[in-house]
């Protein structure tokens, strides 16, 4: 009785290692999921229909070969599907990997007509334009490894590196399967591990310059980096300091030798069977205990190594991963829709750049805005407007579309917003006119409620650095938006100042300890808006102040009408008929206790807005 409850026991030790040993072998984390904005489908349409007679196909025969790409309909309703297995997992893990896609790639890129989803073991990609074939040489995913190489060791190290991902690359594209796994040593006991594939559509030569391209980004990237993943539709690479994935097709793992079920001869006359039940017993227990040792090790290892990965990707993350594909137009697209950058369709001038309108095909209008050659702008500014914009959702943020990147020309695509710039209104003579009191103050309350959306309210902290009239657009409701994050930080949670050697703003709009230290906060942002409010209210622009004789500026005129009780005279003679004399001078007041030169004494945007929704001022006590 005591030995089945023993074995019972043992039993149950033994299943859940089983169980993790499987777990351990399944399709592994999402890497990323492209959607592309190439086109979208409607419910019900035959494109749909398609695409559930697609889905299941790819899976079934996926499964068979580890690769299957094919077609389903015809017209403008048919659709190129392709799925691919790492070569050297199993065929069980193989179909989980696929079925999870077939499912994930509808619920996270619903209703797109182009979309590839990639996950540790598999990819699956579909479209309505044909892609067999084609080698996709740009980088879809980066994820690097935060440790790194010691000094000491780093030339051997990439050399090392640098010759293993050449000869798996070189090898990999002359086999069928397209596909290298293997090590080299950098020291007597360390080595590096790698792993190449290509999808099996390409050719030799395709698939060795889609790999070349992956690893040509180490450089820029992960040099050091004792791990990195980068890849594409079509190609992937992979390196770490440990092995990878055991390779189930390639090399099973041999059984254990078999434990010889009858007993020694005892050696002694005491207690006959007790030798017996002791080997029955302590075997069990040491396999048991050796066996959950091992899938703990596995286990917490790959844990460790998932949260590393995921901790550190280049650029993007999950969700930005999702989306990168799916901003990007052809450049072809934006030529057509601005008619070749037309000068009857140029906007403005903005941050970096001109502005055109322009027209999709589908009828939807856009802002471009066409980065110069030597506008300053570089790829660090122009990852902070992509990345920044696309992860911001306001109603008083100007809405990312998209962006083109193709040879020289750098282009970001925005939502079009009909009454252009604040600037063009406020200081026109004649504009002006058509922002009365009541249009100027829900302009005012946007653009409170957008910077309080930015450093309180959204899921990032940011601070804009260049709030200016000529940043704030309006819609066809007058409604403001704030746009042009190109100089824009981001802050960690806990972050409340950071400091920059580069100075970049407006002079005028800027804080003092930001134009004189470089250091910005919150509060910087606080000072702009109190100088922007000060213009709404006068007319009149921070640099090019109109009445002389009274102050040297702006802000010196505004605090010298306060101090001497004549606040009132600050404001736009357009206004007087249509003005609320004490909003006005709640305004006034709120946007010299934004310009004060101690940060400390400046209010919050969460002040500032209930102040402006409210009779009563918080911050009295602080302006003098």
């Amino acid at each position: 009785m005591n030995l089945l409850g023993s074995n019972s026991k043992h039993f149950i030790i033994l299943f859940s290692c089983l169980f993790l040993v499987h777990a351990y072998g399944q399709p592994g984390y999402i890497l990323g999921e492209l959607c592309f904005i190439s086109g979208n489908y409607t419910s019900d349409s035959q494109f749909q229909t398609n695409l559930n007679v697609l889905l299941p196909s790819l899976v079934s025969n996926g499964t068979r070969d580890g690769f299957f790409n094919t077609t389903v309909g015809a017209g403008s309703d048919i659709i190129y599907g392709l799925v691919q297995c790492r070569y050297d997992i199993s065929p069980e893990d193989c179909q989980s990997c696929l079925e999870t896609s077939s499912v994930q790639i509808i619920r996270r890129c619903p209703n797109r007509k182009k979309a590839a989803i990639r996950y540790d073991y598999c990819i699956l990609h579909y479209s309505n334009i044909q892609f067999f074939s084609r080698p996709d040489r740009n980088a879809r995913g980066i994820l690097y490894s935060v440790g790194n190489v010691s000094d000491a060791l780093a030339n051997t190290y990439n050399q090392q590196l640098t010759s293993l991902m050449n000869t798996l690359s070189s090898t990999a594209a002359s086999r069928v399967s397209k596909f290298d796994i293997s090590s080299i040593n950098y020291t007597s006991s360390d080595q590096i591990f790698g792993l190449v594939q290509c999808t099996t559509d390409l050719s030799s030569n395709d698939c060795l310059s889609c790999l070349q391209s992956m690893i040509s980004e180490i450089r820029s990237c992960c040099d050091n980096s004792i791990g990195a993943r980068i890849y594409s539709t079509t190609c992937n690479f992979r390196y770490e300091t440990y092995p990878i994935n055991p390779s189930p097709r390639q090399s099973a793992s041999a059984p254990p030798p078999a434990v010889d079920a009858s007993p020694p001869e005892s050696t002694t006359g005491h207690g006959k069977g007790k030798p017996t039940n002791v080997v029955v017993i302590v075997v069990p227990i040491i396999v048991s205990v050796l066996l959950c040792a091992i899938c703990a090790y596995f286990t917490a290892r790959r844990v460790l190594k998932n949260k590393r990965i995921q901790k550190h990707e280049i650029i993007y993350d999950q969700d930005e991963l999702r989306s990168e594909e799916s901003l990007q137009f052809s450049l072809n697209v934006i030529r057509t829709a601005t008619n070749d950058f037309s000068e009857d369709n140029e906007l403005g001038k903005g941050g970096f750049g001109l502005v055109y309108k322009g027209e999709l095909p589908d009828g939807q209008k856009i802002a471009v805005k066409r980065l110069a050659k030597n506008s300053g702008q570089g790829p660090q500014e122009f990852k902070n407007e992509v990345v920044l914009l696309h992860k911001l959702q306001h109603r008083n943020l100007v809405r990312l579309l998209g962006f083109c990147l193709s040879g020289e020309e750098t282009l970001l695509i925005y939502e079009f917003v009909p009454n252009r710039s604040l600037d063009k209104y406020l200081f026109d003579p004649t504009k002006k006119a058509y922002l009365n009191w009541e249009k100027r103050y829900k302009i005012i309350g946007g653009i409170a409620r957008g910077l309080l959306y930015l450093h309180q309210d959204s899921r990032l902290r940011i601070i804009h650095r260049d709030l200016k009239a000529g940043n704030i657009l309006l819609d066809a409701e007058m409604n403001a938006k704030i746009a042009d994050f190109g100089m824009a930080k981001l802050f960690g949670v806990d972050q409340t100042q950071g400091k920059t050697k580069r100075i970049a703003g407006t002079y005028g709009y800027m804080a003092p300890e930001y134009a004189l230290q470089g250091s910005f906060s919150v509060k910087s942002d606080v000072f702009s808006f109190g100088v922007l409010l000060l213009e709404m209210i006068s007319g009149q622009k921070i640099n090019n102040f109109q009445l002389l004789g009274h102050a040297s500026d702006l802000r010196s005129y505004a605090w010298k009408l306060w101090r001497e009780g004549n606040a009132l005279q600050l404001m736009d003679q357009s206004l007087q008929d249509s003005c609320t004399p004490d909003e006005v001078k709640r305004c006034i007041h709120i946007g010299l206790l934004c310009v004060q030169d101690n940060l400390d004494d400046r209010p919050t945007m969460s002040s500032v807005v209930l102040m402006l929704n409210s009779n009563s001022l918080t911050h009295e006590s602080s302006i003098s």
